[in-house]
């Protein structure tokens, strides 16, 4: 029986095109998943779209569209993204926070969370982010302004909401920390979170007055508040397992609290969202921690924030449409680092994309080829599945490893002239070229989880034995 894995990204909220930092998250999820498929798990992909809070409804209301009509809208090009990024969501789901059941599920999780004690009533006032729907403390400013959305004003709010007892799980949050070292990778992150939470926890604001902002989950028993977009969102790891009504199913691919199973991929800026917040949540509701936080850094162009006033968004459909999906997965999984910052620029991704793709892989595969077409009978035997490559998530390590053997082989080519040894003595030369099928066939195994498409194509080259078309045509 196959081992069950379970995955998940973010959801990112859909009021803006799908931008190339999600399509970042999107591809290395998807690499690990097909990494762990080859290690035999039967793995749950989770991704999909947020679709409640304050700013899909003010964009609504802007665009003069009902809140649902606006996301059904935006949330296409989402699931267009997931398809041209070539993200396989084998035996997952695509899960959006309008969907019935994920709503039902949130409603389920506030009672469990109530039931606990978690949740009481008061009165507050805070300084707010919108763009990151965020509570912001004066430490977090910077000049007044939220360093993530300079551009916004803080808004400062004063209301009666319900909050979750957050400040209650301080020391459990701690504890799990301590259980799992690699909780949060990478490491470093893992210590952020654990000073954040070390420095004391504050009880956070989880539901809005209906009547200031309608769009939302209602809140279990008041139909004057919904459910603060946060709090409803994260219950979506959950709720797309068929949680609560499939407790089979969720503890099948999600775990349980003796072996939790979860990985979760998240931006920097989620980093207190998912290993904070939402662990406090599942205690709360009884149920498993994840079992890894994932995090990345954020893409810049040019050593820029991107922004439309700038002129720098880098539009993940428009690299695909002109270069292909494998030459913007190879990009995110290679040239951008693992866990830290990276830059894109045109220049610079023209020049990767030459070197590495072009000239690198693409003239190996062509060079290798044309050599066993033209002087073996027929394809090398055995050729097998799919390489387990990623240890300890390092997606971009991995990749560096297979960029060492093409060079490699490409050296020993060039070294040891099979089209020359061939001439002179046939029978080592064909001898060599076949080695040289097998080592390109074994690099075709392990590049599948991160160039699929590149991958089936090379595949079918070596069982045909025939020189494949031109994988990635230089650019000028």
């Amino acid at each position: 029986m196959a081992k069950k894995a379970y995955l998940t990204t973010t959801l990112p909220y859909v009021n803006a095109a799908p931008h190339i930092g999600f399509a970042l998250e999107l591809v290395q999820a998807d690499a690990i998943a097909r990494d762990l498929r080859a290690q035999g798990h039967e793995v749950f992909f989770n991704t999909g779209t947020d679709e409640h809070g304050t700013k899909i409804y003010e964009n609504a209301r802007a665009e003069g569209k009902e809140p649902q009509a606006y996301v059904n809208e935006n949330t296409a090009h989402f699931l267009r993204l997931v398809e041209s990024l070539g993200a396989d969501l084998q035996a997952g789901r695509f899960i959006r926070t309008t969907d019935e059941d994920h709503m039902a599920a949130a409603q389920e999780f506030w009672r469990r969370c109530d039931a606990a004690g978690d949740i009481y009533k008061a009165k507050y006032a805070t300084k707010y982010c919108v763009g990151c729907e965020l509570e912001k403390t004066d430490s977090e400013l910077e000049g007044g302004k939220c360093p993530i959305h300079p551009n916004l004003k803080i808004e400062e709010r004063e209301e009666e909401n319900y909050f979750f007892r957050f400040s209650k799980y301080q020391q459990p949050l701690l504890e799990l920390y301590e259980r799992y070292p690699d909780f949060v990778v990478p490491a470093h992150r893992q210590t952020e979170i654990r000073n954040f939470v070390a420095d004391g926890l504050k009880d956070f604001s989880i539901s809005r007055l209906k009547e200031k902002m309608p769009w939302g989950v209602p809140v279990p028993g008041d139909g004057s508040h919904v459910m603060y977009v946060w709090f409803d969102a994260l219950v979506n790891y959950v709720s797309t397992l068929g949680w609560p009504a499939d407790e089979k199913k969720f503890s099948e691919f999600w775990g349980t609290k003796e072996e939790p199973k979860a990985i979760q991929l998240a931006g920097k800026d989620n980093l207190r969202q998912q290993s904070a917040m939402w662990q406090a949540m599942l205690m709360s509701a009884g149920l498993p921690p994840s079992r890894h936080i994932l995090i990345h850094g954020f893409i810049t162009s040019g050593g820029e924030k991107m922004s439309k006033s700038r002129g720098n968004v880098i539009d993940p459909f428009e690299v695909v449409e002109k270069y292909g999906v494998d030459a913007l997965r190879y990009w995110l999984l290679r040239e951008m680092p693992t866990f830290e910052d990276g830059d894109f620029t045109w220049e610079g991704f023209k020049e990767a994309y030459n070197a590495n793709l072009a000239n690198g892989l693409g003239n190996l595969a062509a060079r290798v080829m044309k050599l066993a077409e033209d002087n073996l009978s027929e394809p090398i035997p055995e050729f097998e599945p799919t390489l387990h490559v990623i240890h300890g998530f390092e997606i971009k390590k991995a990749m560096d490893v297979l960029w060492v053997r093409i060079q490699k082989l490409d050296k020993k080519i060039n070294d040891e002239e099979p089209f020359k040894l061939v001439k002179t003595d046939v029978e080592k030369g064909k001898a060599l070229i076949a080695e040289l099928v097998s080592e390109l066939a074994s690099i075709v195994r392990s590049l599948a989880p991160f160039l699929p498409t590149t991958s089936e194509k090379m595949s079918t080259a070596i069982q045909a034995n025939k020189k494949p078309e031109t994988l990635f045509p230089r650019i000028a």
